[in-house]
């Protein structure tokens, strides 16, 4: 979560319990919690008999545009109207959207750290790939903590500006010490998690340095919904069950 890793004791403590659901059933209940928080707050942080005029006018204005799209010139007249009051509507639902802004930024965060790849699990093989810059070669040798082994040669040949290990290990998370790698003298320190929670280190690690490009853990993105076909993350499962939520709740609770 970067700067906000400090609140993510905070985080797992109200959503932790939710991990232990299967994904879909765990974005589906913060999609509603959080659908519930903000439509609570437009409903007290915006005068809703205002709202519901503006909400009025703009319907309005859209029949009548609807009813004048043979005369171009007083269409033009009527968008005007309707771009103002537009203006107006979003002007008021401001302080609501910043007062929850933040909060939501940081869950979001706190989803990517936990939902958005599927987890090391201990015993099983995963991969750690070092791209490098072009024209590097030579060799990069790879040091391991204790508790995680690597599968064949610890010393490799740079070819086609890539190599790349297999290693499994025991449920840790291994973030100091870390994975290290070593080439033309450097070292570079790569995290990583094994474990059977939802939880994982930042499966790209970006150095771009002139020697190495990035490394990378094989941590597989997790598809939360299939929906017609199409996979989605944690992030499009969201969004999907918001606008549903979202819809009804101001249908519900008469917020406008």
């Amino acid at each position: 979560m970067g700067f906000f890793s400090f609140l993510d004791p905070f985080l797992n403590f109200i959503f932790g319990p939710l991990l232990w659901l299967p994904p879909f059933w765990s974005i589906l209940i913060i999609s509603l919690l959080i659908s519930i928080v903000i439509i609570v707050c437009y409903k007290f942080f915006t005068n809703q008999n205002e709202m519901k005029q503006l909400k009025d006018e703009q319907k309005e204005l859209q029949k009548q545009m609807k009813e004048l799209r043979d005369d171009p010139s007083k269409v033009m007249d009527v968008q005007k109207k309707a771009m103002q009051t537009n203006m107006k509507y979003m002007m008021k639902s401001m302080k609501p959207t910043l007062i929850t802004f933040i909060p939501i930024i940081l869950i979001f965060g706190w989803l990517q750290a936990h939902l958005a790849f599927v987890p090391i699990m201990p015993g099983q093989d995963f991969t750690m790939t070092v791209d490098f810059e072009k024209e590097v070669s030579g060799n990069i040798s790879i040091d391991v903590p204790e508790g995680i082994i690597v599968q064949g040669d610890v010393i490799r040949t740079i070819t086609d500006g890539r190599v790349i290990f297999t290693m499994s290990g025991e449920a840790k998370d291994y973030t100091s010490p870390g994975v290290d790698f070593t080439v033309n003298g450097k070292t570079y320190s790569k995290p990583v998690i094994i474990t059977d929670e939802a939880r994982y280190s930042s499966p790209v690690l970006s150095i771009k340095d002139g020697i190495v490009k990035s490394i990378t853990t094989n941590n597989i993105p997790l598809k939360v919904l299939n929906l017609f076909g199409w996979k989605l993350s944690w992030f499009w499962t969201y969004f999907i069950f918001a606008i549903g939520f979202s819809m009804g709740l101001r249908k519900l609770l008469r917020v406008y």
